[in-house]
Formats: structure tokens, sequence, C-alpha cells
């Protein structure tokens, strides 16, 4: 790449927009009411989870969250920010809202990455001798990249998957002194992202990945969601990971956040009895 040739963003395809919604709980206050006042509350609570999480475009979840973090982390995949700030507001008309005490949240939107469909787009479109910059190149790449649209929307507009154990976490790639991603080649990032997604296939079928993009939406670049029966894959998951080049030298991770999955039922005895399981 000459010093005058343009960095390359790299295409991408999105799908639900995604809330990350952590709180921590007024467990005097809630404590203070009487038995029955706390049925009620719990029984309205459970009836919006379940409305929320059965919509037709979307899904939504509930998790407690271990540790000093937060209590309750709700996630939400929506069609738009206005309809996930339309659960906000939902919740927020809740009675169970009186006891809620703000603690975090994260704003993405589910995203895949096109590298290699990007390279094979344009190794196809070359073999048959579309110039690049052309007109016909533009439109032929738009096709390319719809097709590709296609094949990912599984990936795009799925569910949240239904293990017990979520673990998130925000992540950036370094714009520091030593190391920059975003001045390296697209090639170069190519190859990298190319090691990084075979650890990510290689973990697949234990851990179901949900990564949000975030530039110009939230504070880091990537929202990341993994999905697991067996919590102890996330640090097994994460520490290849942190071997790989792509993350040893260009990662920069937020704070971790470890839920357990609530359904209604759990939810409801959760907050019941306060047992923590």
């Amino acid at each position: 790449m000459s010093d005058n040739e343009p960095i390359q963003a790299p295409e991408t395809l999105e799908g639900w927009y995604v809330l990350h919604d952590v709180y921590d709980l007024d467990w005097t206050s809630w404590w203070s009411l009487e038995e029955e006042d706390r049925d009620e509350i719990i029984q309205e609570l459970t009836i919006w989870l379940a409305a929320a999480a059965g919509v037709e475009r979307g899904d939504s979840a509930a998790f407690s969250v271990v540790g000093h973090k937060g209590e309750v982390m709700f996630v939400h995949y929506r069609s738009s920010p206005e309809v996930l700030g339309g659960i906000e507001r939902d919740l927020r008309g809740l009675a169970f809202n009186d006891f809620l005490v703000p603690s975090y949240s994260y704003l993405s939107v589910i995203e895949v990455g096109l590298y290699e469909a990007m390279a094979m787009a344009s190794l196809r479109l070359a073999e048959r001798g579309i110039e690049r910059g052309s007109k016909e190149h533009e439109e032929a790449f738009a096709s390319e990249l719809e097709a590709q649209k296609d094949k990912l929307a599984a990936r795009l507009y799925a569910d949240i998957p239904g293990a017990r154990y979520i673990c998130f976490y925000p992540m950036s790639k370094r714009r520091g002194e030593a190391v920059n991603w975003y001045t390296l080649p697209l090639e170069e990032r190519r190859r990298m992202m190319r090691g990084h997604g075979a650890i990510g296939h290689k973990w697949g079928g234990q851990v179901p990945q949900g990564i949000g993009g975030s530039v110009g939406l939230d504070d880091w670049e990537w929202g990341v969601s993994l999905y697991a029966d067996d919590p102890l894959v996330f640090k097994k998951l994460v520490y290849e990971m942190r071997f790989d080049e792509a993350s040893a030298k260009y990662a920069e991770f937020g704070s971790f956040y470890v839920g357990v999955r609530r359904d209604e039922a759990e939810l409801a005895r959760f907050l019941a009895e306060n047992s923590g399981e």
C-alpha cells in the first residue's frame, strides 16, 4: 500500500439493535414492603418480561448479575433505538421501577464483519474483468454484499441464546502511540481477523456469541456477549483470545459482567427469596 492510498474501512452488515440494561436494587426498601405487595409487583414485572420476550421482532431476557456491578441485567434485541427506548419507558412505568437504581447500560447493533466476503467479492469481480471504481463494479459489489446479507440473516436477527450464563464486555481496537489498528492496511487487518475468527469458531458450539458494533453509539467500539451453560468456558475462550495477535496487540477491554439467566419463574423466585440461586 502506498503512503497516499487511503485506509479502507471494512464493510459490515447490521441486524438487531441491542441494549444491555443493568440495575442495582434497593433491597432495604424492597424488603420493607408487605409480602402481598411484593407479590403483586413481581407479578406485574414477570408479565412485562414475558411480553417483552414474546415480541415478533426481537427478544428480551433477564439475568441476575454476579458481583457488585449490579443486581439485574435486562438484554433487549429490537429493530431500532426508538423501540429500545420504548422498552425502557415501559419498565419505568412498572411499580418495580421504584426499587431499581440505574447502574450501567450499553447500546450496540448486531454486526457481522465482511473481511472475507469483501475479499472474495473483489476477487470474483476481478476475474470477470470488472474494473475497480467503475459504476459497474459498485453495482456488482453491492449485489454480492446483498447476497451475503441473505446468507447471514440468521446471525443478524437471531433470538438471545438460551444458555444459562451470559458474559458481556465492551472492547475497542487500540489507537495508541506504539500500535494503531486504524492505520493498518485492510489486508493486514483481514489476516489478523481471520485468525481471531478461527478461535471464535472453535468455541462456537459451546459459546454462542453476539457481537454488537457500537462505533458512534456508545463509549466503546464493540459490545460482546458470550453465552454458555458452563461459565468456565468464558475464562478459557477469552484467555485464548488474549494470545491472538489481533487481541494481544490491538484490543482494549472494558468491565466484564457475568449473569445467570432468569426466566419469569426464576426471576420471581430470585426477588421473593433473594437467595441467589
